[in-house]
């Protein structure tokens, strides 16, 4: 943790410009699995259940930016700006999902990025977690260091990303209806649809084979 008046190079992981290519397509046999959705959607915590019940590492999109930026979220965003921080979020999810399988906690704002969603869609299987406004207010309350509510209204403004968002978010392989109630029902509902999910395709694959 740096002290006050201490001076950090800004990690090059994180400014540098990015010239990403998308990545390849794999099997998905091989695909993480990456939540999107809204702050306040249970992301991290459906994300470390889900992650003990498939016996795969999780990881923490936001968590890994902090680590390489040696920074939190809102001091990026306070001292670099939202642009520099949707760069180094885009290269640090392209990174881990070139690394294997595992399941990811992703930013609010990550899915919304074309290049982002595309190289989710080659190396992952995207799940949704889609909750309302009343419920996500409640969660988000609890918090207080989200540099996208800093403002007047932050129930107005959570409405608005809503709106911008959802629509995009409807993209994923599977939607989720993240309701008040045990984060272990959520994670039941995920692990059947994405069985049931990645048995379609596998069904889809073989039938490609053998034509």
């Amino acid at each position: 943790m740096m002290k006050p008046g201490d001076q950090k190079e800004p990690d090059e992981r994180l400014d540098e410009r990015d010239e990403n290519e998308a990545l390849s397509p794999v099997p998905f046999a091989e695909r993480s699995i990456v939540l999107v959705g809204l702050m306040g959607a249970g992301k991290t915590t459906v994300g470390r259940r889900l992650a003990r019940r498939l016996d795969l590492a999780f990881v923490d999109t936001d968590a890994e930016i902090e680590q390489a930026a040696g920074e939190t979220i809102p001091e990026i965003f306070e001292r670099r700006g939202e642009a520099t921080f949707r760069a180094g979020e885009r290269r640090v999810i392209a990174r881990l999902l070139g690394e294997g399988p595992r399941v990811l906690a992703t930013g609010g704002g990550a899915f919304m990025d074309p290049l982002t969603r595309a190289n989710i869609a080659a190396r992952g299987i995207s799940v949704w977690l889609k909750a309302d406004l009343d419920v996500l207010m409640k969660r988000v309350g609890k918090r207080g260091d989200r540099p996208l509510l800093q403002t007047d209204d932050p129930r107005e403004t959570m409405k608005r990303l809503m709106d911008q968002r959802y629509p995009v978010y409807a993209e994923a392989d599977i939607t989720i209806e993240s309701l008040e109630g045990p984060h272990d029902a959520v994670v039941d509902e995920v692990m059947e649809k994405l069985t049931r999910f990645r048995a379609e395709h596998a069904a889809e694959a073989n039938a490609g084979g053998r034509e």
